[in-house]
């Protein structure tokens, strides 16, 4: 049986996060379909349902068993409470095999980034280098990050 990251094998940016985390940019259908026989429960969608898509994600991902939770990331709403929503779903599923994407993993870095910190004691630094390594290009996506992080710390 595939590993979740093996079921991702030519994603853009698919990697292994933590052990039962992987991110990554927009999946394929035969890639969600991969993910649920690697074990894959739960997705995290941060793409906003606007966005152009080849297929209807929430359906096929529903239809292979597995939960999906869309928390849209756009400069809109790079917000407290949507980070709250977004670290909340990775809590509540610590246990459970999540895929957190969005279009081309991004967006993945800023959550990355404060869960890394909050949850997993590394430093601003060392959660930066690790979200840049998931596919983190942005500024604004890193500094909301960063920013929550050090909020939720004092």
């Amino acid at each position: 049986m595939p590993t979740p990251i093996e079921a991702l094998d030519g994603v853009p940016n698919a990697a292994q996060a933590l052990p039962k985390l992987t991110t990554s940019g927009q999946p394929s259908a035969a890639h969600f379909e991969a993910l649920r026989s690697a074990g894959g429960a739960v997705v995290l969608d941060l793409r906003d349902p606007s966005e152009p898509r080849p297929f209807d994600e929430p359906a096929l991902v529903a239809g292979l068993g597995m939960a999906y939770h869309n928390v849209p990331v756009t400069p809109e709403t790079m917000t407290d409470d949507t980070m709250d929503r977004i670290l909340g779903v990775l809590r509540a599923n610590a246990h459970r095999d999540v895929l957190l994407h969005c279009a081309s993993a991004n967006r993945v870095g800023g959550p990355m980034i404060a869960f890394l910190m909050l949850d997993h004691g590394l430093s601003g630094d060392q959660a930066t280098d690790q979200a840049i390594r998931l596919g983190l290009r942005s500024r604004e996506v890193m500094e909301w990050g960063l920013e929550y992080a050090a909020k939720q710390s004092t």
